[in-house]
């Protein structure tokens, strides 16, 4: 899963950045809300991990401009704890909000949370035939015997089993699984795909010629 963190302390920024990469996620970042907004517009994001206090454009505007024209998942982290405040987020089309200083076991936690939802999924357990995807501890196993995965082959499962029944396209799978310093052009997917297969059952994902994969199960 894909996940912009705009913010504009750098320590907190680059704890984020390093927290989330460790979780498997893909991260792009930015340091003030002009250049978060644009790539928050420019390209698919799971979700989006928004301050307030921004330097160039507020937290307040980026986040009114995106709900424009997108409705990726927003947690927004602010210092500002006022119930006013709070709502004022909520308002303007924040999903949810921390206040800071947080945990960054309840941050993971939300944004789990936030990205099930978005998909439709309340449940943080997915099952698929024989297989189950505990999106809360990022495990996968099958006929209850847990499987050895990569974090990316994981997000790709994550990924798939998230949006079960639906064409996910190669461009769709690049856009959500890898982030903007990665090689658009090679062939991970192909090979994540594969190695899935292998573990999982040749059948567990579809391939639909031309279009994409699916979780038909």
């Amino acid at each position: 899963m894909r996940v912009l963190v705009i913010e504009d302390e750098p320590d907190l920024l680059e704890a984020l950045e390093k927290a989330l990469r460790e979780e498997g996620y893909a991260v792009d970042t930015a340091q003030d809300g002009q250049e978060g907004l644009f790539k928050a517009t420019s390209w698919e994001y799971d979700a989006l991990i928004l301050d307030i206090m921004l330097p160039k454009l507020d937290g307040w505007s980026v986040l009114g401009e995106l709900r424009r024209s997108k409705v990726t998942p927003v947690l927004v982290l602010t210092a500002r704890d006022a119930v006013g405040d709070r709502v004022r987020g909520l308002d303007t089309g924040a999903d949810d909000y921390l206040v800071k200083p947080f945990q960054l076991s309840e941050l993971l936690a939300r944004l789990r949370a936030l990205i099930r939802r978005s998909a439709g999924n309340a449940n943080s357990t997915l099952n698929v035939g024989d297989v189950e995807i505990d999106t809360a501890s990022r495990v996968v196993s099958k006929s209850g015997q847990a499987v050895n995965l990569t974090p990316r082959e994981y997000s790709l499962v994550e990924l798939l089993a998230l949006h079960r029944g639906k064409l996910i396209t190669r461009s769709m799978i690049y856009e959500h699984l890898f982030d903007e310093n990665d090689d658009s052009l090679s062939n991970l997917v192909d090979v994540h795909i594969s190695n899935v297969r292998k573990k999982l059952g040749k059948d567990f994902i579809t391939t639909r010629r031309g279009q994409g994969y699916v979780i038909d199960v």
